[in-house]
């Protein structure tokens, strides 16, 4: 072998990371994906105990060491000996996420998974290692610092104005970390080995030519390996250095020559890498399902277990199972939706599974509540850290159909809709058949109240009617029923179940934060005290195509758009216009149709009134299209659009529920609407910031720069702003004066059949295999929500953070199941502050821990009430950091804009 040059100040030393990047799930479904994976992870292991100076570096996930592991468990020894001796570098993170398909507490909880699993191991690496998620969220740096992280690597996303292989990274609380960029990606010298061994010199001499322009100072990070393979046990016999990643990046420590190039906030550039957008709307299914599961983890599982449960030992296990599927599912090939379709489909079943999980923790819980109060009565806890007025569901007999609350007012109700009455009639030639329907007191999940046995006339048979309730009161004996069926006489008999009427009405109910409160239903009593109407209530006398609650006003125009206008005369017209065009991409990147022709003009549109005041008014609109079957046929396939609008006392938004069926192949559909001020810019939030972002996005890297971004629970811009319940693809567009847009685009569906396609208009490379994706499509029912409102001022004057808290979360009610009414109102803590969210609430090890953050473009102050008799911050792994002042019973805490917060708090 020729000898390598060595390094000079003409020759920067180059240092050989062998690496590999393993896709637990992609266009393989998991488990066959885990073969090759022991395969390779043997090889790692059998060169490391041959060859002490072989270093090997996972790509910064520790899930794939745990899938090997669990195949090979005796090897566990040696790897947590390889960590320890610095030669394996696991973690620090548990999967690689999609940074803007999770909310920021999955991605806080996917560190702390990774860092609490590599230590037991021996150790994480020191570096928010992140090759190949397709950008990376503005609160990442601060996410990394908070866990003791002060560097990170990375390759998509960079902007065009990082010019060197290193740069500050600030993040939007103004974190900053030192980030090494990877010219070239986290294989950028993959072929140095590849050829006969005379030519290396040639080739790490043609590589160092090809960093020169990048050198930021320091050695030259050279990354040896790709995707699903094993770097070469030849690489220590090269002579060249060799190292883990986070051996070099302390060797690179203050090496650079010079300032650095800075960028702040979310990575989203095309310029030097594909971030391929369109994984934000593939299999919009998936994303719907994470959010649930995430909702029902943070905001109810985990903090009602916390504040109700004494025993939490069954809850914590469940909670741990759940969040570990939430994570995996997180990973930046699952819920992308940019694998196969058996990939999806196990995804789907995993989210789900994860989302079950956490409601069995929210039935425990509810459990518990229900047997505190008495069977008349209804429970409604609060899962927001400031006091809630809202409605809640509850279905009361006919009889006793308003709900008093514990200072003996009456509620507001307003009924709904009448259950039936009739629940079974069969004939029977032997009465005693239906002694087998019944157990104890229960019939069809109801309990007996009562029974009556009719004989019309002479001879056998009658009319046998048991009738049953929900929740029966009064003297009820088995054996009574029993010898009354026994002594009945032949038949036929004709059997009926009757349900005591029940009702089902909306009660407006007013919750302390984070507590609850008791309704307990009653008879109606003329001339009590009664609670008041919320400030806004719906005016029942509108015509059947109008709602208004005082705050905002709704019309339904002829084509079945909605026109808006909000108590401060903010109005827009036009909104909810579906417009359907072709899509010839793939599951990465949407792309049009050469001659793409949009339609968005119903051939007819009906108006229903569903429900009518004073609490809350429904309407259905129903738009009917013709829309082409897919891009070569001129078939037509008839769709109809339900849009169920939704306004409720008390809420400035409407609250929207969009439905059809999918019939329509390679096509994408948008919901419209128009901004009461044209705008250059929308903001959205999304993974604990509210992100700034303009009309264009910058391109450069092979990949044509489609505006469309990912929103979390709200995008404004232009006094419109919609509330999400999941993450959802938008772009500002309608543009008739340059640099300004007129519209806000929503993406309901995309729907496409190809994993990645070889010649995709919008990418110069493919993504991946090209693999067919018929699932991709998304054929068959479809349904998804959001509100929508007009607003003066800028989005924190609006306070959307909060009002998209109110739409996400809604108030939980529980029926009674106790003997008797013993619960009452309670208070749990309350959270104020201007802009300040509760991310989550958990116990840890006897602490009540509260995340925070300040989603607020100033500084503002975070105050904690609750009775506490201590109190102190935590890192984001939830170590102790430092003390906080307890004065009678609150914490207070300043906060920078958009700073998370990590406090730990005890009471009695």
């Amino acid at each position: 072998m020729n000898p390598l040059p060595s390094p000079s100040d003409d020759r920067p030393e180059i240092v050989v990371v062998p690496h590999t990047h393993w896709d637990r799930e992609w266009y393989l479904p998991f488990q066959r994906f885990r073969m090759g994976l022991v395969r390779m992870l043997d090889d790692v292991l059998s060169a490391m105990d041959e060859d002490p100076a072989y270093r090997f570096t996972m790509d910064g996930q520790l899930a794939a060491v745990e899938d090997y592991l669990e195949i090979r468990p005796a090897r566990r020894g040696d790897v947590a000996r390889f960590v320890a001796e610095g030669r394996f570098a696991v973690g620090p993170w548990l999967i690689l996420s999609d940074e803007f398909l999770c909310s920021g507490e999955t991605l806080i909880r996917n560190l702390e998974y990774g860092m609490r699993g590599s230590a037991a191991l021996g150790g994480a690496m020191r570096v928010g290692y992140l090759p190949d998620q397709f950008g990376h969220c503005a609160q990442m740096p601060q996410i990394l610092a908070s866990a003791g992280l002060r560097e990170a690597c990375l390759w998509r996303g960079v902007p065009a104005h990082v010019d060197r292989d290193a740069f500050v990274w600030t993040g939007a609380d103004g974190t900053a970390v030192t980030t090494r960029y990877l010219p070239g990606g986290y294989g950028n010298a993959v072929a140095l080995l590849s050829g006969p061994p005379e030519g290396l010199p040639d080739r790490v001499a043609a590589f160092a030519s090809s960093m020169d322009g990048w050198r930021s100072g320091g050695p030259l990070l050279a990354m040896y390996g790709a995707d699903h393979s094993a770097p070469s046990r030849e690489i220590t016999r090269a002579g060249l250095r060799v190292a883990t990643l986070g051996e070099f990046m302390d060797a690179a420590a203050g090496t650079h020559d010079g300032d650095l190039p800075r960028v702040t906030g979310e990575l989203r550039s095309h310029a030097r890498a594909n971030i391929l957008p369109g994984v934000i709307s593939a299999r919009v299914g998936l994303k719907q399902a994470m959010a649930r599961a995430e909702r029902v983890l943070t905001r109810y599982a985990e903090p009602l277990s916390a504040l109700w449960l004494s025993d939490r030992t069954a809850s914590a296990r469940l909670l741990d199972l759940a969040w570990r599927r939430v994570i995996a599912c997180s990973g930046h090939d699952s819920v992308t939706g940019c694998g196969a379709d058996d990939t999806a489909q196990q995804v789907a079943a995993r989210i789900a599974e994860a989302e079950q999980i956490g409601q069995a923790v929210v039935d425990l819980v509810g459990s518990s509540l229900a047997a505190s109060a008495g069977k008349n009565s209804v429970v409604v806890v609060n899962p927001s850290p400031f006091e809630r007025s809202g409605l809640v569901l509850a279905d009361l007999p006919e009889r006793s159909a308003v709900l008093v609350a514990a200072d003996g007012r009456a509620a507001p109700v307003q009924r709904l809709e009448h259950a039936p009455t009739l629940l079974d009639e069969t004939v029977m030639d032997d009465l005693a058949r239906l002694l087998g329907r019944v157990h104890e007191r229960e019939l069809f999940g109801h309990e007996i109240v009562s029974w009556a046995l009719e004989r019309p006339g002479e001879g056998g048979g009658g009319v046998f009617t048991v009738t049953v309730s929900r929740h029966a009161s009064g003297a009820y004996a088995y054996e009574d029923l029993r010898q009354a069926i026994l002594h009945a006489g032949p038949g036929p008999w004709t059997v009926r179940t009757l349900a005591e009427p029940v009702v089902t009405v909306a009660a407006h109910v007013t919750v302390p934060p984070l507590g609850r409160a008791v309704l307990t239903a009653r008879g109606p009593v003329f001339g009590g005290p009664r609670a008041g109407l919320p400030g806004a209530v719906l005016d029942g006398e509108q015509d059947a195509a109008t709602l208004d609650n005082g705050l905002l006003r709704v019309q339904v125009a002829a084509d079945g758009t909605l026109s808006l206008r909000s108590a401060e005369g903010v109005e827009v017209h036009g909104v909810g216009r579906v417009a359907h065009g072709g899509d010839v991409g793939d599951t990465y990147n949407y792309a049009p149709p050469p001659l793409d022709r949009v339609r968005d003009v119903p051939v007819h549109v009906s108006v229903e009134q569903v429900h009518a005041g004073p609490l809350v008014s429904v309407l259905d609109v129903v738009r009917t299209y013709e829309w082409p079957a897919d891009g070569h046929s001129t078939s037509q396939v008839t769709t109809d659009v339900r849009t169920r609008v939704e306004l409720r006392a008390g809420e400035p938004y409407a609250r929207c529920e969009v439905s059809f069926d999918v019939g329509c192949r390679d096509h994408r559909i948008r919901w419209h609407a128009p901004l009461p001020a044209a705008a250059d810019e929308s903001f959205a939030e999304g993974q604990l910031a509210v992100v700034r972002r303009g009309l264009t996005a910058e391109g450069g890297g092979g990949e044509e720069p489609v505006p469309t971004f990912p929103a979390e629970s709200f995008v404004a811009a232009g006094g419109l702003a919609v509330l999400l319940d999941h993450v959802s693809e938008y772009e500002l567009v309608g543009a008739r004066v340059p640099q300004v847009a007129e519209e806000l685009a929503l993406t309901l569906v995309r729907s496409v059949g190809l994993l990645s396609g070889n010649r995709n208009p919008h990418r110069d490379e493919p993504a991946g295999p090209q693999v067919a994706t018929p699932a991709a499509q998304c054929p068959g029912p479809f349904s998804t929500r959001f509100a929508v409102l007009p607003y003066s001022g800028t989005w924190h004057e609006a306070e959307l953070p909060r009002l998209a808290e109110e739409f996400r979360h809604e108030l939980l009610a529980v029926p009674g199941s106790g003997p008797s009414a013993a619960a009452s109102e309670r208070r749990g803590l309350m959270i104020t502050g201007d802009g300040v969210m509760m991310a989550a609430l958990r116990e840890r090890d006897g602490w009540l821990e509260i995340r925070l953050v300040a989603e607020h473009p100033v500084a503002t102050e975070a105050v904690i009430h609750g009775g506490f008799t201590g109190a102190r911050l935590a890192d984001a792994l939830g170590s102790p950091a430092a003390p906080l002042d307890v004065a009678e019973g609150s914490v207070r805490l300043p906060l920078r804009p958009f700073e998370i917060a990590t406090v730990q708090v005890s009471w009695l």
